[in-house]
C-alpha cells in the first residue's frame, strides 16, 4: 500500500483571537466590547471561539439566528447576554425565555409582540431596538420611530439593552454616508434618552471613537481580518490553512493549465498541484490572481481554481524546491485572508465563512492543547 497523503488542515490560533479581543476592547475603553459570533463564529467554530471570548470577560454576544443563540447558551453559561440580530417572530417566546435570549427588534410589529409578552408575563423581558440610519437592511425607519415616540407608552415593557444601528461604509472612514448615519443615529438617540447606545462595528471601533457609545460590536477584526480599506491591519492573523502538494509537474512553453485553458505557460516551468479548491472555500474567482505561500515565497496561482485543487506556478522558486507531500500555506500570515479576498474581489468575511468542512481543524493556544 502507498502511504496516505497528508491532509489539508485549518488552524485557529486562539491566542491571536484573545489578543485581538483585548486590542479591540482597549480601543474602546469606555464601552463594553461585545463579540459577534454569528455564522459559526465566522466559520472558525462557535464553541472554541466563544469560550475564549467569555474567558476574556466578554459579557455580550451577537448571533444572527435563534438556532445559533441556542447553540451558544450552553457554551458560555447563563450570565452573558446573547442577542439575536435577525429579529423576533411569532412562536419564539418559549425558546427566548427558557434560554434567556435577547431579541433585536427590527420593526414595529416585533416591538409590539415583545411588549405584549412583557405585559402578559408581568416581566421586563430584555431587548435591543434597531434603528435604520441609512443601510436599508433591518431596523425601524425614521418615520416609524417618529410615529412611535408620539405615544407615551411606545417603549414601555422591555428591559432595554440598547438602541442600535449599523454602519454601511465604516470600512471607508471618509465615506460621506458615515457622517449622515451618525447624525441620524444621534437624532434617534435624542428621542430615546434612557436607552444605552450601540453603533460601532469593527471598522468604527478602530477609526471612529465618537461612535463607541456604550457597547461596541466587533466582528471580522476579532478573526484577524482587515476592517479598514487601504489601511494597515493591526489585528493578529487567527486563521491558517495548510494543504499538501499532490503533484509537481513540468509544463512546456505555450502549454495551457487547467479548465478553460485560461492560463498559458510563458516558458518551460514547473507547477505544483495543491489539494485545496473551491469545495474547500478557496474562491474560484481568485483563479490566475491569488497567491499561496511556499516557505518565504509567494507563488502565484496559475489557471482556474477547480473543485478540489489549484495549480501554483513555481517559476520563481529554485528547481526541486517543492516536492509531493510538502505543505503549502493557502491562507495565513503570509498568504493573508485579506489578500486572497481581494484577489477574488470579495471580503474576508465571505472567504472565512465559506471555508469548507473537509479541513481537519486544529485549535492552538491557551484554551487547551492543540487538537482537531
Amino acid at each position: 500500500m502507498s502511504p496516505a497523503s497528508p491532509a489539508a488542515y485549518l488552524e485557529v490560533d486562539l491566542d491571536a483571537l484573545r489578543a485581538n479581543y483585548r486590542a479591540l476592547r482597549a480601543a474602546a475603553p469606555r464601552a463594553t466590547c461585545a463579540g459577534v459570533v454569528k455564522a459559526d463564529a465566522y466559520g472558525l467554530g462557535l464553541a472554541p471561539v466563544a469560550r475564549v471570548l467569555a474567558d476574556e470577560g466578554c459579557t455580550v454576544f451577537f448571533t444572527a439566528t435563534l438556532d445559533e443563540a441556542l447553540a451558544l447558551r450552553p457554551v458560555v453559561g447563563p450570565a452573558p447576554v446573547i442577542a439575536v440580530l435577525n429579529g423576533y417572530f411569532e412562536g419564539q417566546l418559549t425558546e427566548f425565555t427558557a434560554h434567556d435570549l435577547t431579541p433585536v427588534l427590527n420593526d414595529p410589529g416585533q416591538l409590539a409582540r415583545r411588549q405584549a409578552e412583557c405585559n402578559r408575563l408581568n416581566q421586563a423581558l430584555p431587548a435591543f431596538l434597531h434603528i435604520d440610519t441609512g443601510m436599508n437592511r433591518l431596523g425601524l425607519s425614521a418615520a416609524e420611530l417618529d410615529r412611535l415616540v408620539e405615544r407615551t407608552d411606545a417603549f414601555s415593557g422591555p428591559r432595554w439593552q440598547a438602541v442600535m444601528s449599523h454602519f454601511a461604509c465604516a470600512d471607508v472612514p471618509e465615506h460621506p454616508l458615515n457622517r449622515r448615519q451618525a447624525r441620524r443615529f444621534q437624532a434617534a438617540r435624542a428621542k430615546l434618552p434612557e436607552m444605552p447606545a450601540s453603533f460601532a462595528n469593527s471598522a468604527a471601533v478602530l477609526s471612529a471613537p465618537t461612535t463607541h457609545f456604550d457597547l461596541v460590536r466587533p466582528g471580522i477584526a476579532l478573526y484577524g481580518g482587515a476592517a479598514l480599506v487601504d489601511r494597515p491591519n493591526p489585528m493578529q492573523p487567527v486563521v491558517r490553512v495548510m494543504a499538501p502538494v499532490l503533484q509537481v509537474r513540468e509544463v512546456e512553453r505555450d502549454d495551457t493549465i487547467g479548465y478553460g485553458a485560461t492560463a498559458r505557460a510563458a516558458h518551460d516551468t514547473e507547477i505544483a498541484l495543491v489539494a485545496a479548491g473551491y469545495a474547500d472555500g478557496y474562491p474560484r474567482a481568485a483563479s490566475n490572481r491569488g497567491h499561496v505561500a511556499i516557505g518565504a515565497h509567494l507563488a502565484p496561482i496559475i489557471g482556474r481554481v477547480s473543485m478540489d485543487m489549484l495549480a501554483v506556478d513555481l517559476s520563481d522558486l529554485p528547481p526541486g524546491a517543492v516536492a509531493v507531500g510538502d505543505m503549502v500555506e493557502v491562507l495565513g500570515p503570509r498568504a493573508t485572508v485579506d489578500a486572497a479576498a481581494d484577489s477574488a474581489q470579495t471580503i474576508a468575511n465571505d472567504l472565512l465563512t465559506n471555508l469548507g468542512g473537509r479541513y481537519r481543524r486544529r485549535y492552538l493556544g491557551a484554551a487547551g492543547e492543540p487538537g482537531e
